[in-house]
């Protein structure tokens, strides 16, 4: 690692958290390589239209794509104080030939917004495979302890039992929302376009002679390049930022959901029924060895109350967009939005290590179950006694006065069958509904994705 390194500010996303992946999809490499495909892509659409670009020119554009002299465009940046000006320059210099028609009848957020749309819709793509595999080892946990007995809570008291599988389907059904509002994004994303200075296409039109029909066949050409098969109808200079806003929107809710399965398994590590993997070497505490903390659900705690502050971000800048464009957007939206993703895929890969680690301790889950039994039960032995015809205000009373007795001595000086008050009878339909939702719900998504293989990076501290 280059000294220097250790004299500068480190991004903890970049230095800890993030995948590759997600790092390459928002580096000055794509963004830029993404630019040129950009100008490439419309001088190609350019000459099929008829302008006079030849194919020499669109060659040089091409071998120029990926060989960016990021160097020469900070210089020209430093001269025109205009990021797009400076790349359209540092392009036409490797590129002399075919300088003179580089975004041609193209404004600014030609290549910046076309660009965000691309990486918005790759980002979702990764984050949506990611979230795919982690619903798939849920799938799996909640389908081996569907009728694995334990304690439910309300209010974090003790309430009516469930099964462990049960407690991971809440989890389950939230991140399938998730899942499914990502995958509709994915679907629906739309490209911007060519839409010239305020969204009219005016200087196109003036390119191509007045024919309307040619500027929406260049503008078809163009998305259909990038996997695009929607175009926004209308935009000002900009695609709508309300784009932005739902997106980040979604990011939100993953990272609540996130947060909660987290909050979750914090509060039954305290009793350990479900515990985080302890390496050999792990030290809980700096003061207290004996200390094992849930360290990554606290981890995905703290990214994910990160993730949930900057979604406000979007909605700010949707209101503030003055009619057909301002940019005070700009510097918020080159933090804001790449720092979503960046948290979101920091969780995904915490979450990934932490389900497919997890530890249960099934004996444990039931021991507790059983401690408090005698009172959970109450009402159902209750009902039981009636439905044999005793009074029930005189069994409500001897269930009173017997309260905190073991479960055992109950039944027995009510003269009823232990057996149908074992623990798994008393978690209702919990193991069916598992079974049902996991079939009815879960498994046609996975069906849907099950091509789906990614590679998620390693949990190294």
């Amino acid at each position: 690692m280059h000294s220097a390194r250790h004299e500068e500010y480190v991004s903890p996303f970049t230095a800890r958290y993030i995948s590759k992946e997600m790092s390459a999809l928002f580096s000055p490499q794509f963004k830029i390589s993404t630019f040129r495909k950009l100008w490439t892509a419309l001088a190609k659409a350019q000459q099929k239209m008829g302008l006079p670009i030849t194919h020499q020119q669109i060659a040089q554009l091409e071998d120029n794509i990926h060989k960016i002299d990021f160097e020469a465009a900070h210089r020209y940046e430093k001269k025109f104080r205009h990021d797009v000006m400076a790349h359209i320059h540092a392009y036409g210099d490797q590129c002399p030939e075919a300088k003179a028609i580089i975004h041609l009848g193209a404004t600014s957020s030609y290549v910046t917004d076309n660009t965000d749309l691309i990486q918005l819709k790759k980002a979702l793509q990764l984050l949506l495979d990611k979230l795919t595999n982690i619903l798939r080892t849920l799938s799996n946990f909640a389908e081996n302890e569907a009728a694995s007995p334990c304690l439910g809570f309300t209010h974090f008291q003790p309430a009516q039992p469930t099964t462990i599988g049960k407690r991971a389907c809440l989890w389950i059904q939230d991140l399938l929302l998730d899942a499914q509002e990502w995958e509709r994004q994915i679907e629906s994303l739309p490209f911007l376009g060519v839409k010239g200075a305020t969204g009219t296409q005016a200087s196109f039109l003036e390119l191509l002679e007045g024919d309307a029909q040619k500027v929406k066949n260049l503008e078809e050409m163009v998305a259909k390049d990038f996997g695009f098969t929607k175009v926004l109808p209308i935009a000002g200079q900009t695609y709508t930022r309300k784009i932005d806003l739902n997106i980040l929107n979604s990011l939100e809710s993953f990272a609540a959901s996130s947060h909660k399965i987290a909050t979750d398994l914090r509060l039954l590590a305290h009793d350990n029924e479900l515990t985080e993997t302890f390496s050999d070497t792990q030290v809980g505490s700096s003061a207290m060895p004996y200390k094992r903390n849930p360290i990554y659900s606290e981890r995905i705690c703290g990214l994910a109350r990160f993730v949930m502050s900057l979604a406000q971000n979007p909605a700010y800048t949707t209101a503030t967009q003055w009619l057909e464009r301002s940019l005070d957007d700009s510097s918020n939206r080159r933090l804001s939005i790449p720092e979503s993703f960046l948290g979101v895929d920091a969780i995904l890969n915490l979450l990934t290590h932490l389900l497919k680690n997890l530890k249960v301790d099934q004996a444990l889950a039931l021991k507790h179950l059983e401690e408090k039994i005698p009172h959970l039960a109450m009402e159902n032995i209750l009902m039981k006694a009636v439905k044999k015809g005793a009074d029930r205000q005189e069994v409500h009373e001897k269930l009173r006065m017997l309260s905190g007795k073991p479960i055992s001595e109950i039944l027995k000086e009510l003269r009823l069958d232990p057996k149908e008050f074992t623990p798994l009878s008393l978690c209702g339909r919990a193991p069916d509904q598992v079974r049902d939702f996991l079939k009815n719900d879960v498994v046609p998504y996975l069906e849907r994705h099950k091509n789906v293989s990614i590679s998620v990076p390693a949990v190294e501290v």
